[in-house]
């Protein structure tokens, strides 16, 4: 008998670093368990360089990449989500999309790389940091036996990450 795949929105509103980071990090890190997706509700339309580099270093392909509006998983081809997380502050604040199957949310918020102005050593010093904040909340969520879990012990854990000092 197989586990259930689980799938999981993660949510910025550029969509070009934070989120596209946390997306292969559950891609690589839930080990099948999970598929990841990312988006925006203003996407910038590319990804950031520095976000790619970290990417890169957890050896997860890059190409399939994109910056993406949330609205395509709105529709009724989209992909059913069990969970949506936000990143970034000013996402958490917005209203979001009403998302099919009621998926559990949560915010886990993260500075902006990518809002950093300083030199390229200073911004991949930056990246390198979130990216393995990330990794952190990213590592316990997907280690979590959900399939024993109720929605809302589930709920309680993934905000408790999300408040988490990392």
């Amino acid at each position: 008998m197989s586990e259930k795949t689980f799938n999981v929105l993660i949510l910025c509103t550029g969509n070009s670093a934070r989120s596209i980071m946390a997306e292969a990090l559950f891609n690589t890190l839930g080990k099948g368990r999970f598929k990841a997706y990312s988006a925006g509700s203003h996407p910038t339309g590319k990804v950031n360089p520095f976000a790619i580099e970290q990417i890169q270093s957890i050896g997860y392909p890059t190409e399939g990449l994109r910056s993406k509006s949330w609205d395509e998983f709105t529709g009724p081809d989209a992909p059913q989500m069990d969970f949506v997380i936000t990143v970034c502050d000013r996402a958490a604040g917005e209203v979001c999309p009403v998302w099919p199957g009621n998926p559990i949310t949560a915010h886990w918020g993260f500075e902006d790389p990518a809002a950093l102005e300083g030199t390229d050593d200073e911004k991949r010093a930056l990246f390198r940091k979130v990216f393995h904040q990330i990794r952190n909340r990213v590592s316990i969520f997907v280690n979590l036996p959900l399939t024993n879990l109720d929605r809302l012990a589930i709920k309680r854990e993934m905000d408790d990450i999300g408040r988490m000092q990392v």
